[in-house]
């Protein structure tokens, strides 16, 4: 009895051109489009990685005073690693951590004001003795080469203030019958040995590199280790800025720097200062 013939690959499967289709005319599926709702998830999805991102790993910061010149001058626009010398946290484990050190450049919150952002340079750790003799910082007994550090004698000190530019803590400040001005002035004796200024556990003792225009440890005290938030990289854009610009807070003022920048973009902008690290 015969046996019917067998089915091959090419008899089990007809090909278009077998049914008289023409392969050409064989429809494709269409792509899928995304919708309105799906568009907006992505999005969001950039923003939550953005907002993430400048929360707790970078940000960016303006110089908005020359406290810190010639290192950072007005203008500069710096991002800034707000990781490696932040308070460490449980939730992130595998970042890798570390105390400020001697000379980071630091950004912080001002003590008593938790909304001012400061930048400075740590000059005492936990345990320094420091002071200050014509403008020459000495830490635990050695005078240090600051070549970051710029002096103007023949700048006039801020009035207010004169009496730490160079000598810190100054005669005045060991006086105990002299008149206690601020909060800091009534708490520093407590810190004082012998001519020295001890840093107490848990803060740090920062100072502008301009020791003549900046208002730092020597005037408001130690920074908490909780106050710090981050240091600096590199600079991103510098843009040239009056020293006053800080001032000019009205909705007008800030419409005409905004013009302003535009126009000169390409002027005043400190080019060599792009990518430039900060140290």
């Amino acid at each position: 009895m015969a046996k019917p013939p067998s089915k091959t690959p090419e008899s089990a499967a007809p090909t278009a051109a077998a049914n008289g289709q023409s392969t050409a005319n064989v429809s494709q599926p269409a792509a899928a489009e995304e919708t309105p709702l799906e568009a907006l998830a992505s999005v969001c999805s950039v923003l939550v990685i953005g907002l993430f991102v400048l929360t707790f790993l970078a940000q960016n910061f303006v110089i908005p005073s020359g406290s810190m010149e010639k290192t950072l001058l007005v203008g500069d626009h710096l991002f800034v690693d707000r990781i490696t010398i932040a308070p460490g946290t449980s939730w992130m484990p595998l970042v890798h951590y570390r105390e400020p050190k001697r000379g980071d450049i630091v950004v912080f919150l001002k003590p008593g004001e938790p909304d001012m952002y400061l930048v400075k340079r740590c000059i005492g750790i936990p345990g320094d003795h420091i002071h200050l003799r014509n403008g020459v910082v000495i830490l635990n007994g050695v005078a240090q080469n600051e070549p970051y550090a710029a002096l103007h004698p023949d700048d006039e000190p801020m009035d207010a203030y004169s009496a730490y530019v160079d000598e810190f803590p100054s005669v005045s400040t060991l006086d105990a019958g002299g008149q206690v001005t601020s909060e800091w002035e009534l708490d520093m004796p407590n810190h004082i040995q012998g001519n020295d200024l001890v840093v107490p556990p848990g803060k740090y003792f920062m100072m502008g590199d301009h020791r003549h225009d900046s208002l730092d440890s020597r005037y408001w005290g130690f920074v908490p280790r909780e106050n710090i938030v981050g240091r600096p990289l590199f600079n991103y854009w510098s843009f040239k800025t009056p020293d006053d610009q800080i001032n000019h807070t009205g909705i007008l003022d800030k419409l005409e720097w905004f013009g302003h920048v535009g126009a000169r973009f390409f002027v005043d902008t400190r080019w060599k200062r792009t990518f430039h690290l900060v140290k």
